[in-house]
């Protein structure tokens, strides 16, 4: 009966226990997940949580995922104005011809030529260039002989000529390859130049021969010094001009520029980023170096003026005459300021007595003596004691004011 009734007991109990021990276990279970749950505070425990555990009791943070970075935008370059496009006048059937030969560095000039003389009906720029040759490989392509067809051709009243920016390279001198200006190489190199400069010459048309500008490589700008000065040596033998165009495209201190002032004094770029080409703006360049020579040879006072209509069309113009020695003035004579010629009189001023003052005047009292005159009674520059009334007369004028009298 004990042992039943303890039973008994037992089981009104149970539940009380039980309780007790899942009170227990939910405060255990709340002490280890705490941190988790202050982390993850939407997310709720209950004692079904406890009893029947889900798959993922925990849920892992999301990472963290880095929002993609905006590209960065480039700055919007502001675009240059469009040049005005320049009217390109119908040339005259008679218009005069104007040849230029050369290389890749010709062609280019012939352009900026073109542009020059857009709006002249009396000069047509004609190019016969080839950007490959020069005086060195004479195989690929011999000057010397190919200017006379060109002239002969195109019948020029002048030859523009430049040439010259390909020959850094080895030249066969008879059976010998000579390496660029040797002695056997430049002495060959300095004939060649001198056979184109006689041919046109021979052909009896005025020309100019062009200089080479500075290059981005120094070795190639130090070559090109050397070989304007053979070309200025073979313009001059023959009766032609050296046209020096190096200052125009190097800075103060001669180095080679891509960017510098154009025509007009306003910066651009003049070359191409091989340092070698010339830009549109460098290619006007070289052709205002240019221009005054040429319109000098035909007779032009200005780019815009128009041929003579005297000379027939391809006929040679005779070279101009040297120009007169100009007067050298050491000094300017000093401007004399007593000199009566300026303002047109014949004597200085003061070289007269003047005539003389009475010297009863106020004027000469108080210059001479030193003696001002009296003032007047009652002007601000009496300063009499006790002062002074006016005269009666004065007292007596009659009133000449508007006001009206009682």
């Amino acid at each position: 009966m004990a042992s039943a009734a303890r039973i008994a007991g037992l089981v009104r109990r149970m539940p009380v226990l039980i309780l007790a021990v899942v009170v227990l276990a939910v405060g255990v279970a709340g002490a280890f997940h705490a941190p988790a749950m202050a982390q993850e505070q939407q997310y709720r425990w209950s004692l079904r949580d406890l009893l029947f555990p889900r798959r993922s009791e925990r849920i892992e943070p999301p990472l963290n995922i880095q929002k993609a970075k905006p590209k960065p935008r480039k700055p919007r370059v502001p675009r240059a104005p469009a040049e005005p496009q320049m009217p390109i006048a119908e040339k005259v059937p008679d218009a005069r011809t104007v040849l230029v030969v050369g290389d890749f560095m010709a062609s280019g000039l012939a352009e900026g030529l073109d542009t020059a003389f857009a709006e002249n009906t009396g000069i047509r720029i004609v190019a016969r260039s080839n950007g490959s040759s020069g005086f060195v490989r004479d195989d690929f392509y011999n000057w010397p002989e190919q200017i006379k067809t060109l002239i002969e051709t195109e019948k020029p009243a002048a030859v523009v000529v430049m040439l010259g920016s390909n020959d850094r390279q080895q030249m066969k001198v008879g059976d010998v390859r000579e390496q660029p200006r040797s002695e056997n190489w430049t002495k060959e190199y300095e004939r060649r130049t001198d056979a184109l400069g006689k041919a046109i010459a021979d052909a009896k048309v005025p020309f100019l021969w062009v200089g080479m500008p500075a290059f981005r490589v120094p070795k190639m700008t130090s070559d090109m010094l050397a070989f304007n000065d053979i070309y200025h040596q073979a313009a001059e033998s023959h009766g032609g001009e050296f046209v020096d165009v190096w200052d125009g495209f190097v800075d103060e201190n001669g180095a080679f520029v891509t960017s510098g002032p154009d025509m007009n004094g306003q910066p651009v770029r003049l070359r191409a980023d091989d340092g070698i080409n010339v830009s549109k703006a460098g290619k006007r360049k070289l052709a205002f170096y240019t221009e005054k020579p040429l319109m000098k040879i035909l007779g032009l006072a200005a780019p815009g003026g128009v041929a003579p209509a005297t000379a027939p069309a391809g006929a040679p113009v005779e070279a101009p005459g040297p120009a007169a020695a100009p007067i050298v003035i050491d000094r300017t004579a000093p401007m004399l300021l007593s000199d009566p010629a300026l303002d047109g009189g014949s004597e200085l001023l003061g070289a007269a007595p003047p005539a003389k003052a009475n010297p009863d005047l106020p004027g000469e009292k108080l210059v001479v003596e030193g003696k001002a005159p009296n003032a007047s009674p009652g002007r601000a520059d009496d300063f009499s004691w006790p002062p002074r009334t006016q005269p009666a007369a004065a007292a007596a004028a009659p009133d000449t004011t508007t006001a009206i009298n009682p």
